[in-house]
Parts: structure tokens; sequence; C-alpha cells
């Protein structure tokens, strides 16, 4: 009888502290608007990975990019953040050219997995002369609300297109929704900027009547101001089937990438979290790419090389390029043909 109990004592010793090795921790991710690509993404990060890495996953809306490099920085349980490649670079550069504020921000911060190219819509009025991005000079352009990706990217196309700085009487940084109003109402804003990967909520739930108010505009690769932009972004198409009540064809628009990101923590509790993270990512990869928002479909685990200034947190990049090698291997064998006296010795069929 004793012998039973010191062995169910044990037992439940070795469960208790079993539990208390992965006992659930409360993190936040920071994405942007809550009717941004951003903002999806976390919600899918929070269903489909965070539950097996005993993660509570709380998806908070923000400013944007600008905004969440400061949260993931300072923000107490903040631990992921989606963020822009040209706002991330920016800080990178700014470091690099002797900030110590943006040193002091950046440079602990550690890339999880790359994302997807953020396309970037450029909205007007349907009656508007302006059909390409380059038409925009002089405009009324409102680029989102400062500490947002689509305000720095507007005003840095802008600046690489035009060669100058957008003038300050011509930029708002109101709300998406609120600058829309504006543009079809008291037409104080003359283009709507909205960073977000397609389909885009905000335009996506548009009603078929939106097509007699607004229209997008299109990026021309080949026009002479586009050559300073395609050194830094991208263009991409944006498919008719992502605004079906807008579009009725493809089109160009330029685009951007997005990047999950951490801090380089080291406290084994932390670290154990987002290892186990990194695992259910690529475990649940093909429930994210065939239940979660489109854009997952353009996302891999590959993990390629990243510019100078950019690091790959270690802990979750060796769980990540384990878990690929893993399921590469795991392949089912095509089975060997049977030989006439194989079947007639019935050894196989």
């Amino acid at each position: 009888m004793t012998r039973k109990l010191i062995t169910a004592l044990a037992t439940a010793t070795l469960c208790f502290h079993g539990e208390a090795a992965v006992a659930a921790a409360d993190y936040k991710i920071v994405t942007a608007n809550e009717k941004g690509t951003y903002f999806a993404i976390g919600v899918d990060l929070a269903k489909f990975v965070a539950p097996e890495a005993t993660i509570n996953l709380e998806v908070l809306p923000t400013a944007g990019s600008a905004a969440n490099i400061k949260h993931l920085r300072y923000d107490l349980g903040v631990k992921f953040a989606i963020v822009q490649a040209d706002v991330y670079q920016a800080f990178v550069d700014r470091a690099a050219g002797g900030s110590k504020e943006a040193s002091t921000i950046i440079r602990p911060l550690r890339v999880i997995l790359p994302l997807y190219n953020t396309e970037i819509h450029y909205i007007v009025r349907a009656d508007s002369p302006m059909n390409y991005l380059h038409d925009i000079k002089d405009a009324k352009i409102n680029g989102g609300e400062l500490g947002s990706g689509a305000a720095l990217i507007t005003h840095t196309l802008y600046r690489m297109m035009f060669k100058g700085p957008m003038p300050e009487a011509q930029a708002s940084f109101l709300p998406n929704q609120e600058a829309l109003v504006k543009l079809i109402g008291d037409k104080s804003v003359d283009v709507v900027v909205v960073a977000a990967g397609q389909p885009a909520p905000l335009i996506a739930n548009m009603k078929p009547e939106a097509q007699k108010f607004i229209k997008l505009l299109k990026f021309d690769p080949s026009h002479p101001s586009s050559k300073l932009p395609l050194t830094v972004y991208s263009h991409s198409t944006v498919l008719a089937s992502s605004y079906p009540n807008l579009l009725k064809e493809d089109f160009t628009t330029i685009s951007v990438g997005a990047f999950l990101v951490t801090y380089d923590y080291n406290l084994q509790f932390t670290v154990g979290h987002l290892v186990r993270f990194a695992r259910s990512l690529c475990q649940n990869f093909p429930a994210l790419q065939a239940q979660g928002h489109p854009k997952w479909k353009e996302v891999n685990l590959s993990l390629p090389a990243l510019g100078p200034g950019w690091i790959y947190y270690p802990p979750t990049t060796r769980e990540i390029r384990a878990c690929v090698a893993a399921k590469s291997k795991t392949f089912v064998k095509s089975p060997r043909k049977c030989s006439a006296e194989e079947r007639i010795l019935g050894f196989c069929n």
C-alpha cells in the first residue's frame, strides 16, 4: 500500500511539474485597423496557432506599423507585431545613421517570419481625371493615421515619384473611413490611401453602388516616376475577384512586404512559448492557408536571407527550419511493381 501511495504521489508530482512547464501565457499581438488585413492575420494566429503553443493571444488594433514597433519594444505583454518592411527599414536606416533613439528601439527586435506583400490602394472619386499614381501630384491626399505604415508609404512614395515632399497643406492623417466620407462628401480629400493585403475588408465589403462614387488608381511600372519607387517597393496585381463589387478586371498597384516580428527574449518561459508558437505555426500552416485570410496562400516558411540590420529570432528560426525539414522527409513511397514470379508465388498482387 505504501509503495502504491509513493508511486501515485510521484506520478502526481510529475504531472504537476509537467503542467507548470507549459502553463498558459497571456500575450498580445499588435496589428493595425480592425478592418485591415494585419488584424485579420492576427486573428488567424490567435485561432489556429496560439492554442497549441499554450498562448492566450489577444489581438490588438493599432495605428499601424510605426506604432507597432514601439508597442512591441515598450508595452507590457506585447510579444508579437506585424510590421511593414519599409517602416522597419526606416528604423534600421536611422539607427545606422547614428540615431540613438532608433537604435534603442530597433536593435533588440527580431523577425519570426516574412509574411506577404501588402497592396497599397489609392482611392479617388469615380469622376476624377486621375487614373494612375503618377497623376496624384498636388492632390489632397490622406495617407492614414500618424504612426501607420500607410502614412509612411504615402509620403515616401510621393517624395520618390515627384522628387520632393508632399506639401503640408495637401496632406491629412485621418482614419480611412473618415477620409472616405470626405472624399465623396465635402470633397476636401482627393485621394485616400489604404495599405492592406487584398482583399482589404474596408474595400471588399463595399456595396456595388460604390462604383458610382469611387475608383482605384493604377500603378504604371514603366512610367519614369516609377523607377525610384521600384528600388524599394514591388508592383502587384490586384485581382478583380478580390473586389467583385468594385472591379471588372485585374490591375497593377504597388506593394510592400509585411513581417511577423518579436523581441530578442531570453527568459526561458518566454523562449519556450515562442518555440512552441513556431512549432504550431509550422504544423498548422495548412489550416492557415485553407481556412485563414487568403493572404496566407502567399506566405511560405522558407525563411530567406534578410537584409543588413534585419535579424531572425534564433529559437523560432531553428524550430521552423527543423519542422519544415521533417515535413519534407515525410512522404509515402510508391508501391514497388510486382514481378511475374512474385505474383505467381502469392508474395504480392
